[in-house]
């Protein structure tokens, strides 16, 4: 459990520190600059690793990848993409923070309370949610008032991470024989 446990909180912290840096990219085709970033299609992955954990580790264990999670996710944005010179970038780094100890917080109660029920209700209705808090916490503390249009691009990233939550049910159907439920 000790290898999985030090694997999982790497690759959480690099899904956060990616969904960090890609963030900050709108997608210049078309017309999606005002609606969509790149971080909305790697962020759900953390979800996906969460509740692989939660399942497989229960809920304590699912915490503490979080936790870690976020200090190497956010040691890592702080290090390799925070510009101390400019705001915007530094409310990245304060808004991801927040928005994913607080969303994945939530994911870890709700799949742990819904975890008895068909397979896929745990992963997909905590994904949805968790995704819901943390997309309009982080546009909302990354952006607000800087002339970026958040809310337009929060509802833009927010569809793209619910379909990629549908999607992150067939990895976590097929790594169900490898993670065995506790």
């Amino acid at each position: 459990m000790k290898k999985s446990f030090v694997l999982l909180s790497f690759l959480m912290g690099a899904v956060v520190l990616s969904s960090n840096y890609l963030v900050q990219f709108p997608i210049n085709y078309y017309g999606l600059d005002e609606l969509l970033t790149y971080g909305a299609f790697s962020y759900p992955i953390a979800f996906l690793i969460t509740d692989l954990t939660n399942r497989s580790f229960g809920k304590l264990v699912a915490q503490k990848i979080v936790y870690f999670g976020f200090l190497l996710g956010i040691g890592f944005t702080i290090i390799f993409s925070t510009d101390f010179a400019d705001l915007i970038s530094i409310r990245i780094a304060v808004g991801s923070g927040i928005a994913f100890l607080t969303a994945q917080l939530l994911d870890v109660q709700i799949f742990d309370n819904l975890r008895k029920k068909k397979w896929f209700i745990a992963p997909l209705t905590s994904s949805i949610i968790g995704s819901t808090i943390d997309t309009f916490l982080f546009f909302f503390i990354s952006f607000y008032a800087t002339g970026v249009p958040w809310f337009t691009l929060a509802l833009g990233d927010l569809a793209v991470k619910i379909f990629v939550a549908l999607i992150m049910l067939i990895p976590f159907k097929m790594l169900l024989k490898t993670f065995k439920p506790i």
